[in-house]
């Protein structure tokens, strides 16, 4: 991937301008299909090598990543979780968790655009029909990316929906206002949660470019900036009925929810192995060893080798959880029943508090460690611990230590929903 010239540093579109986003051009050039576990993992190092390169500048200028989002999908990895049957490896859930990882280690925001797509394809697994499989499977092997249009800021928790929908026979209408949204400014197709006057719950398929659909460009965060996760207005979008999808997957034992908190616990594990690498290269070639160590250089400093050999113990544990999850939800799809998703469930939550926590310590430990020079402005290194202290913010680990604690000593199952 080519670096950025002058005139594109100058011209490209930058986060939080305040206005409408255009959409952007339809798939022209059918994306690469990967064909096993070990072509996607080989392809994500790539891809994360490219992506490092200037994710602090895209950071500290706010630069939108639209040329790297689209060899990304192009990639093939975007759609690695669909079924063969459909023309996708399925590959196993530890091997998208370790791509994701790889991924957000070099830029996280990016990883994170990709988390509610690779959500979407298992729900039209789970829930969609045949005809739906194929249409919607078929649009993301060519390289379409699905955004999202789900949490709203202002309901009075994240699974309160004040979006309607509408049946009209062979449409639906769509109203309302969503935040978070995180992908949908770059996407081809914004899948809307809806719900109707019954209260069930439903996935809207919109495209991008559809008639009452406006993506704001406003997300402010001080992390995560260029996910670009901000609003959308929905004034009666019309959609055929045939990209109308029900959300029946947390009715009944599925691993729908683990499948949505794996991918969040990779980023967050991913932030972290980005952050330890850069503390380790900032130690060995800039900081300096603090006087009363008697060293010559700071990667000597007995103190800062026992905390690297810490945050690395912790790293590891946190990853081996990342996968021991992964193989949970593949038996969990296999074999869906309370006992399968209940170990599925509770695994990924296992890894989302050792991911959490060693995103938080890695990106703190920094700078104690590297020392106040790695704060100076140049380094960016600070987007780090934005990034890891925003994105760890998307579901409480408190509860997960509840349900977890609740499930070993009651027996009682954690809760079904996106957020378990």
């Amino acid at each position: 991937m080519s670096t950025y010239t002058e005139q594109e540093l100058r011209s490209a579109p930058r986060v939080n301008a305040q206005d409408t986003f255009a959409p952007l051009k339809k798939v022209e050039t059918p994306a690469h299909i990967i064909k096993s576990d070990a072509e996607a993992i080989e392809i994500a190092h790539k891809l994360a090598g490219e992506f490092i390169r200037h994710a602090g500048l895209r950071d500290s200028e706010g630069i939108l990543p639209i040329k790297e989002i689209d060899a990304y999908s192009q990639s093939g990895l975007w759609g690695i979780n669909i079924p063969k049957a459909y023309g996708g490896a399925a590959v196993s859930y530890a091997t998208l968790a370790e791509v994701i990882k790889i991924i957000a280690s070099g830029d996280s925001s990016i990883a994170q655009i990709t988390q509610n797509h690779l959500a979407l394809n298992a729900h039209i697994a789970l829930d969609g029909t045949e005809e739906q499989k194929k249409d919607l499977f078929g649009l993301v092997l060519k390289g379409y990316r699905f955004g999202n249009a789900f949490s709203e800021k202002n309901s009075k928790n994240v699974a309160a929906f004040e979006t309607k929908l509408t049946d009209h026979g062979d449409f639906v209408t769509v109203t309302g206002e969503k935040f978070y949204t995180t992908g949908a400014l770059l996407a081809h197709l914004v899948p809307i949660v809806a719900v109707n006057d019954e209260g069930k719950g439903f996935l809207v398929f919109t495209d991008r470019q559809a008639d009452g659909l406006t993506v704001i460009n406003d997300w402010s965060s001080f992390g995560q900036r260029t996910t670009a996760s901000g609003s959308i207005k929905i004034e009666q979008v019309k959609v055929a009925k045939s990209r109308v999808i029900p959300v029946d997957a947390f009715d009944t034992p599925t691993a729908a929810g683990a499948i949505s908190q794996i991918i969040q616990a990779a980023i967050d594990g991913g932030i972290a192995k980005g952050a330890l690498e850069d503390t380790i290269t900032f130690i060995k070639n800039q900081s300096r060893p603090w006087i009363d160590s008697g060293k010559e250089k700071a990667s000597e400093d007995p103190f800062t080798v026992s905390a690297i050999g810490h945050l690395v113990i912790k790293l590891h544990a946190a990853e081996a959880l990342l996968e021991r999850a992964g193989k949970k939800i593949d038996e969990a799809l296999i074999s869906p029943n309370e006992t399968t998703v209940n170990a599925a469930t509770l695994a990924t939550s296992e890894a989302k508090v050792l991911t959490t926590e060693i995103a938080i310590e890695a990106t703190n430990k920094l700078f104690e460690l590297a020392g106040t020079r790695a704060t100076l402005k140049a380094h960016n290194l600070d987007r780090h611990w934005r990034n890891a202290r925003t994105h760890t913010l998307h579901d409480p680990v408190r509860w997960k230590y509840f349900h977890i604690g609740n499930y070993a000593l009651n027996q009682i199952s954690p809760p079904r929903h996106p957020w378990n």
